[in-house]
């Protein structure tokens, strides 16, 4: 009885841990949603720079400017994320931004108002990331 326990918890603990959060060797998970057809995008970026595009089960592989450009962003993101900034957006807002690393979290739109210089070069790597290594229009 008592390890078919710890297996039921173990695989609850597994489950969990698979639902789209960010782990330990994660580095960041951004949600992006829109109102441009190409807009939803689900990136996950982890430390050794193996991205996941829209949950899907195989990962690419950042080149290695691409992983320095990235740790520096979760490094970056660390003091908002973790004191939760949400910024609203604007009129004329097409893009916004829900960001999750190990600090925290983060809300943004394309154009809200007083965004740190992290949040616009995080909208960049996204933009590139998707089109150069998830093969997305934008």
């Amino acid at each position: 009885m008592r390890g078919a326990l710890t297996a039921i918890a173990l695989g609850a603990a597994i489950a969990l841990g698979g639902c789209g959060g960010v782990k330990a060797s994660d580095l960041f998970v951004v949600y992006r949603t829109g109102s441009t057809p190409q807009a939803k995008l689900t990136l996950l970026v982890n430390e050794e720079g193996g991205v996941t595009c829209n949950g899907h089960a195989a990962a690419r592989n950042l080149e290695d400017p691409q992983i320095v450009k990235a740790r520096e962003i979760q490094e970056e993101l660390q003091k908002p994320s973790s004191s939760r900034l949400s910024l609203a957006p604007r009129a004329g807002s097409v893009l916004s931004y829900y960001v999750r690393d190990e600090s925290g979290n983060v809300r943004f739109a394309d154009n809200s108002v007083g965004q740190p210089a992290v949040f616009h070069k995080l909208q960049l790597f996204v933009l590139q990331t998707a089109q150069q290594i998830c093969g997305l229009s934008g």
